[in-house]
């Protein structure tokens, strides 16, 4: 049984460590294991790194070039890259402990489901901002909703690759710089008739950038996970629908903006509820329909 495990790269060192991590993963019996690098930089620049690093794992590794900075291609290239029953994904920031995909092997087959998710845990600096590290704004936790999970994302996932919710499926090109790619080919699958689960225990842990550390970052993320949400939703409101959904929008951000300016002495429930009207805005956003910025390349 051979699981793979899809990283997608661009300029970061941190990569060699993510590697490394999953060169000690402890594999469940009976399975094997490739690691397939997806270099989505115009020029092969982590080719040489790959190559030094995959010299002192236990396991493949397999360098694809993935060119065009657009992080829905990388992903691309790695579907079509892959040969085994199992695919998992991981960021190249992240660090994986060596239960971590024996964890994500052992929740798909129990279930069996057709993907499993898992938390990205974020690990902050000492000089982080203690409203950020109250409200831990950069880790990424799938979530249920009515007890459903519908969606989930490539920073810890594992995916069976027959699985019929998942032929011919791609990650849109289109959304490869604005962000939301990985949900939207989530939430796709599961309307297809996927089914999901989580587990709590699979954790990767990602290291937070300084840049990272402000409001105004935080807040870009917010917006494009409002818009990803909105269009996610919009796909199933009809217009009267739709038209409803942005007043009853519009009315939660005038009671997020009244919560922050009650709370306007205390950074951190300041900023949750300033944030929480700019995740409203990017729903609002996907209703009207206007054109998603992009974040990323």
């Amino acid at each position: 049984m051979l699981i793979e495990i899809c990283v997608c790269t661009f300029r970061r060192p941190s990569l060699a460590e993510t590697l490394h991590s999953l060169g000690r993963q402890v594999l469940p019996e009976g399975t094997t294991l490739r690691i397939i690098v997806a270099d989505n930089d115009q020029t092969p620049s982590a080719q040489d790194l790959v190559t030094r690093v995959a010299q002192d794992l236990p396991f493949h590794v397999h360098y694809v070039h993935a060119p065009s900075r657009n992080i829905s291609l990388a992903r691309n290239a790695c579907l079509d890259a892959a040969k085994g029953e199992f695919l998992a994904f991981i960021d190249d920031d992240e660090v994986a402990p060596p239960n971590w995909i024996a964890d994500l092997y052992a929740l798909i087959v129990e279930g069996p489901y057709d993907a499993v998710f898992g938390p990205a845990m974020a690990e902050y600096p000492d000089s982080a901002p203690e409203w950020i590290k109250q409200a831990d704004y950069h880790s990424n936790m799938p979530t249920r909703r009515n007890g459903t999970v519908q969606t989930g994302h490539t920073c810890n996932a594992l995916i069976r690759t027959n699985a019929p919710c998942f032929a011919g499926q791609r990650f849109l090109l289109e959304k490869g710089r604005t962000g939301g790619e990985d949900t939207e080919f989530f939430f796709r699958a599961w309307r297809a008739g996927a089914h999901f689960a989580i587990s709590d225990i699979a954790k990767v842990y990602e290291p937070v950038e300084p840049s990272r550390l402000a409001f105004r970052w935080i807040a870009k993320r917010k917006f494009r996970s409002g818009i990803t949400y909105g269009r996610l939703e919009r796909g199933r409101l009809s217009l009267a629908k739709a038209a409803v959904s942005l007043c009853v929008t519009i009315l939660k951000i005038a009671y997020c903006l009244l919560r922050a300016l009650l709370g306007v002495f205390s950074s951190t429930t300041r900023n949750f509820w300033l944030l929480r009207a700019v995740f409203h805005s990017g729903v609002i956003t996907s209703i009207l329909s206007v054109k998603e910025q992009e974040l990323y390349g």
